[in-house]
């Protein structure tokens, strides 16, 4: 592939948390092994921000997170599994593993950089989150040791190969614009940060932050845009992302791309959810206050009280901010039988 460079990859996860020793005791690559890299904020954090110096806003290291399918708390925001484990189950690969994990050394089947409350954007939640382009210097890093440990011949085929994952973007519109800022000119930095460095990759586009339950609660203190200020960013956004891999696939040799309309297919649930076996689309799962949309959840962020709710299938949000995983299988399953699988045909 003339246009190839390494650092133009998507990410891959192999979650430790549950089955550490197939990904730890690897010592050599299967037949026809894809690997994933991925990418993100906390639609895709399996557990990095467990690790780093930050604020319980921005971890989920607590029952009931993670009590549906792990039993435990992973640092996942959400009760089970996200779509960049579905994905990997998918493609027959083990949970991609965060990349902070301790002890991790082994990252022939991806790795996962994702940070819950990150964007494209540097700014966005900085000395809270691992932004994006430290993201992407963790992978260089990775990709010095793959190269160390297999020799650049098969460093290369692996990392040409994979599968490169990512979702982020909406944290930058949950903040204050720059200020002097028109919102396309805002929109196109965080596009220009995301698509700046990639080949081939699944996308996911911005989900419908205005429709999430902490959205439908006035929050004291809020000094962010309001409903209608983020619906507008991010049709916006999910309008330019479009385009511009439209014309990076014209121009770019090789370049390969799916995408998933989380944004529609969100909206659609949260609308409708007897369509698709829900009970509940607006109101969260797990929080207090109306619709569940205090953040709350499990008691560590400040207001202690918190509601659960009996059946977690029956609803799309599970708390404020984030989905259900029953939310997530389905729109994996959606997005795999799409075209995401043909990402993973070696």
């Amino acid at each position: 592939m003339a246009s190839f460079r390494f650092q133009m990859y998507i990410l891959a996860f192999c979650a430790g948390l549950v089955i550490q020793s197939s990904c730890n005791g690897h010592s050599g690559l299967q037949k026809k092994h894809v690997a994933l890299f991925i990418f993100g904020d906390s639609l895709y954090d399996p557990g990095n921000n467990n690790y780093i110096n930050t604020t319980k806003d921005f971890q989920a290291n607590w029952l009931p997170y993670g009590e549906t399918f792990f039993r435990y708390p992973t640092g996942r925001f959400s009760n089970g599994r996200l779509i960049s484990d579905f994905i990997a189950e998918n493609a027959k690969l083990p949970f991609i593993p965060a990349y902070l994990q301790p002890g991790l050394k082994d990252y022939t089947y991806g790795v996962n950089f994702a940070s819950g409350g990150a964007g494209a954007l540097v700014e966005t939640f900085q000395g809270f989150v691992i932004d994006l382009k430290t993201q992407r210097s963790q992978f260089k890093k990775v990709e010095k040791q793959l190269r160390q440990k297999l020799g650049e011949a098969e460093a290369y085929t692996l990392l040409s190969k994979a599968v490169y994952l990512i979702s982020i973007g909406s944290n930058d519109y949950s903040i204050p614009l720059a200020t002097n800022t028109s919102q396309e000119e805002y929109v196109g930095w965080v596009i220009g940060n995301l698509t700046s460095w990639i080949e081939k990759f699944g996308f996911s586009s911005v989900g419908p932050i205005a429709s999430t339950p902490s959205m439908r609660v006035i929050q004291p203190g809020n000094t962010g845009p309001s409903g209608e200020e983020v619906t507008a960013l991010e049709n916006l956004h999910n309008r330019l992302l479009s385009k511009v891999l439209t014309t990076l696939k014209k121009e770019l040799q090789g370049f390969k791309y799916s995408t998933l309309n989380l944004y529609t297919y969100s909206k659609e649930r949260i609308n409708h959810p007897s369509k698709y076996g829900f009970k509940e689309g607006k109101a969260a799962c797990c929080g207090s206050g109306p619709y569940g949309g205090i953040n709350s959840c499990g008691g560590k962020r400040g207001v202690t009280e918190y509601k659960l709710c009996n059946n977690v299938t029956e609803y799309v949000f599970f708390d404020s901010f984030h989905p259900t995983e029953r939310v997530y299988e389905q729109a994996s399953k959606l997005w795999w039988s799409h075209n995401l699988e043909e990402l993973f045909e070696v």
